[in-house]
């Protein structure tokens, strides 16, 4: 089985790649396609932006597709970046850029005030339709400076309580077992072995 994960994101695509090894799936992304059109994310929800996404690149290109969309909404800011998380600040700044906004948007906020969570909605589309969708989120803290270098997005400034850390601070191994998008990937990957066997 071919599988089309509906990114663009390295670090996301690196993420799908390790846990689906050894399924026999072939994976790729959008950046294996030249000139991939662009969906436009204009839903309210995540799980209308990754259904809409998911539905789009399958019907383009005919590949079961796997789409992904995800944020952080932060307490104090009324839930934002949320579905804008990877546009806030504009498309074309950098992770680094993005992490200085949002803490200029949280300065003077006391600890106990901002508490954030990490949002991740999977969508699977074949046969011209969904066929499977999964949500999972996960609970922190918005520090005041960015820790750690490894992860992408918002993970030097997100601090998860249980493991004491930012996710940039674990490893990778580590930050998928308790991540969002390491939880929804562990569900979604169970339901594709089941689909692959029974032959989709």
């Amino acid at each position: 089985m071919k599988l089309l994960i509906a990114t663009r994101n390295e670090g996301k695509f690196r993420e799908f790649a390790k846990a689906l090894q050894g399924t026999g799936i072939i994976l790729f992304s959008l950046s294996h396609f030249e000139k991939a059109p662009r969906f436009e994310e204009l839903g309210k929800t995540f799980r209308e932006n990754v259904c809409g996404k998911a539905l789009f690149y399958h019907r383009e290109f005919g590949f079961p597709t796997l789409a992904d969309d995800s944020g952080l909404c932060v307490t104090a800011l009324s839930g934002e970046p949320g579905v804008h998380s990877a546009r806030y600040g504009g498309e074309e700044i950098t992770d680094e850029a993005r992490n200085k906004l949002l803490l200029s948007a949280l300065s003077g906020v006391p600890r106990e005030k901002r508490s954030a969570s990490f949002h991740c909605v999977l969508a699977f589309a074949d046969k011209g339709r969904i066929i499977k969708v999964v949500e999972e989120s996960c609970e922190g803290i918005i520090l005041t400076h960015p820790r750690g270098k490894h992860g992408f997005g918002y993970d030097p400034i997100f601090y998860y309580p249980p493991l004491g850390k930012t996710f940039a601070e674990l490893p990778s191994e580590v930050k998928n077992q308790v991540s969002h998008r390491g939880r929804a990937i562990v569900r979604m990957t169970a339901f594709l072995k089941n689909y692959l066997k029974k032959g989709g």
